[in-house]
């Protein structure tokens, strides 16, 4: 759909491929990056150990703050009006998501998952 209004917002050149390619690429990396860190099981939801290394160390969620990325990059790069309610939608189905899985998370790790809410910020 972005691909029909290709340009339709008058974004500057150095916003749609200086911020937007570089928001897709880096959450892209960073998103990979806690896959590998935790494990491509623990990613979609199976038995794993609490990880509080690494991305981890920073945000509780890393992976949805990269995801948030590459969704707002994506609706930089092409600068089309009809791609912004899609990514709006999308951030904020991320950010609810981390509420829903936090009780979850304590429910599974109890009193760890409890002590790394306290030290350790939701996003960033």
């Amino acid at each position: 759909m972005a691909l029909l209004e290709w340009g339709e917002l008058d974004f500057p050149w150095i916003i749609r491929w200086g911020l937007g390619l570089c928001l897709i690429v880096l959450g892209n990396a960073v998103v990979w990056s806690g896959v590998m860190q935790l494990g491509m099981a623990a990613t979609s939801g199976d038995e794993g150990v609490l990880r509080t290394r690494g991305l981890y160390r920073f945000s509780r969620n890393p992976q949805y703050v990269a995801d948030m990325a590459i969704l707002i990059g994506i609706g930089l790069l092409p600068a089309s009006i009809l791609a912004w309610p899609v990514i709006i939608t999308g951030v904020a189905a991320l950010i609810l998501a981390t509420f829903a899985e936090e009780r979850w998370l304590i429910d599974r790790y109890g009193d760890a998952y409890r002590t790394y809410l306290q030290k350790t910020r939701r996003f960033l």
